[in-house]
């Protein structure tokens, strides 16, 4: 029992640790580190050489591929773009493996792991905060080798002698060897710190070199969990992105598996001291010239393998249903805050284009207020509408969980924020253009007449509103500079006086003995229109204090 309990506890540490680790040095370089996934794969050498940087910066490639398959859905990154992404940071997720070999057997880790811990804990309670990051991954970078400190003393022979029994060469301790790594890894969501578990028990002479290699192998089919998860209710391209991970990773471990010997004398070659060298740092090999190898085999086969993705997932007939739903799911053990704000700003988007399509049907009324009007556009309206207000309800409680689960800058919580606020103006939006329909609908139903040149000027007013409503969509999730904020009050102002115009004449005629409730019905369609003005104001100035 106390063995299993020390056991626990270090592996809380370690795990712990490569999160705490992750997520401090994600926050330290910001946004910028992962927006450059989006724009650094202009050709598919570059794309694997980003893929790579990334993962080896932020010590974790289910949270690089999580954050592929998000851009993906989003529309930032094509399905080609990513595949050498994805290629990249199956390379740099060997790097974990390479400190651990290095580092974390050469002295006594726990001597300087709880000083470093210390110096990264005062660090992060200074008053000005500015350290406070980066002293977050450095307390992680101590607490990783303090658990595997505590691995290594719990992985002796005196204590998990038994482990012997494995020891053997023979197939089938090697494809046990192999389920193993693909089990444990799926459940700790980590090929990283499998890795460091496997060279731990290696170093102490628990598990032989072959024995390691078929778990290291096996981990790499476990380690595509993350990126299936992430993909799930995503777009096609998304799941595709997924899919070519899980086979970059299944096709290289099945070659392994099936020259294993050529495989671990090709590993043992490369490898400074041969077969006497040190045998964590031949685990490092092992996994490094796996991913590499892999790389240089499927990388020039890239077309292929979106080809064979887009024939077993095929194109969405509708993404578009009566239903909207999105969850907060956190899938694996270290996870990319910004790939969780990019689905969100994505959701952004699609309300925009929502609310826009809502407003292009809503113009036809004014251009032919008729019954066909009625019976091609009402009933989509009002579908649209209700979708918008599920939309409102599960993005807000999505964006609220992020701020309160993630692992997040003081300035993203902020944006969260905005992004709330836009959310809301966005769904009053698509009230008013419903409420407006509702408005035409009533004046067609009770034959109401109005004349010629009152419908005609409604026409400019609402392409004043429309031109609006491209502007929002257009510099959704951006920041707006002053300019910007400058034009869009331009187009506040302009609407403001449009709808004083009309309402001033639609006084006079009823001054002049028209009908009441025609006159008023028109004076509340031409609010409606300038409400949706206004919250499109609102939201160009969350725009505006975006950090």
């Amino acid at each position: 029992m106390s063995i299993v309990l020390q056991l626990i506890g270090s592996l809380g540490f370690l795990l712990h640790g490569m999160k705490m680790m992750s997520d401090g040095i994600q926050k330290s370089t910001g946004k910028s580190l992962h927006k450059t996934l989006a724009w650094m794969t202009s050709n598919r050498f570059l794309a694997v050489l980003t893929g790579m940087l990334v993962t080896m910066i932020i010590q974790s490639s289910g949270a690089t591929t999580v954050m592929v398959v998000t851009f993906v859905n989003a529309g930032l990154m094509t399905l080609a773009q990513s595949v050498g992404v994805i290629f990249g940071a199956n390379i740099g997720t060997t790097i974990t493996a390479w400190i651990v070999s290095i580092f974390g057997f050469n002295f006594k880790i726990a001597v300087f792991a709880i000083p470093m811990f210390g110096i990264g804990y005062f660090l992060s309670i200074l008053k000005n905060g500015r350290y406070k990051n980066w002293a977050e991954a450095i307390m992680g970078f101590a607490l990783l080798f303090f658990g595997l400190s505590g691995l290594s003393e719990i992985f002796t022979p005196e204590n998990l002698g038994w482990l012997f029994a494995f020891r053997s060469t023979g197939v089938g301790a090697i494809l046990g060897g192999f389920l193993i790594g693909i089990i444990i890894t799926a459940l700790l969501h980590s090929s990283s710190a499998f890795s460091a578990i496997v060279i731990t028990m290696a170093y102490n002479g628990l598990v032989n070199w072959e024995l390691a290699a078929a778990m290291t192998l096996g981990s790499n089919i476990g380690s595509t969990i993350d990126a299936v998860l992430a993909s799930m209710g995503t777009s096609a391209d998304a799941r595709r992105s997924a899919l070519i991970h899980v086979m970059f990773n299944v096709f290289g471990t099945i070659l392994a598996m099936i020259f294993f010997e050529p495989f671990l004398k090709l590993v043992i070659l490369l490898t400074p001291g041969g077969a006497n060298s040190n045998i964590a740092i031949r685990i490092s090999m092992l996994h490094t010239v796996f991913k590499t190898l892999s790389t240089v085999i499927l990388l020039p086969m890239q077309n292929m393998l979106v080809a064979l993705s887009q024939k077993i997932i095929k194109e969405d007939q509708d993404r578009i249903s009566d239903n909207y739903r999105l969850e907060f799911v956190i899938s694996g053990i270290r996870e990319s805050s910004e790939a969780y704000i990019i689905r969100a700003e994505k959701e952004i988007s699609d309300m925009v284009y929502i609310v826009s399509r809502m407003f292009e049907r809503l113009k036809k009324g004014f251009e032919n207020r008729n019954s066909t009007f009625i019976v091609e556009n009402f009933d989509r309206l009002s579908k649209k509408e209700e979708y918008a207000d599920q939309m409102k309800e599960q993005l807000s409680d999505y964006l609220i969980k992020c701020s309160e689960h993630l692992p997040l800058t003081d300035e993203v919580k902020y944006n969260i924020t905005n992004m709330i606020t836009i959310v809301d103006e966005l769904e009053s939006m698509t009230d008013d253009c419903f409420k407006t329909a509702v408005l035409i609908k009533r004046s067609i139903d009770k034959e109401m007449v109005f004349p010629n040149e009152d419908m005609k000027e409604l026409i400019p007013y609402s392409d004043l509103v429309h031109t609006f409503l491209m502007f929002i969509k257009d510099n959704i999730n951006k920041r707006l500079s002053d300019e910007q904020l400058d034009q869009a009050l331009d187009f506040e102002n302009q609407i403001d006086a449009v709808r004083k115009t009309l309402k001033k004449k639609a006084k006079k005629r009823l001054e002049e003995g028209a009908n009441v409730k025609t006159e008023l019905l028109y004076i509340d369609i031409v609010r409606t229109i300038e409400k949706i003005g206004d919250h499109a104001f609102s939201i160009a100035k969350a725009l505006a204090q975006t950090r």
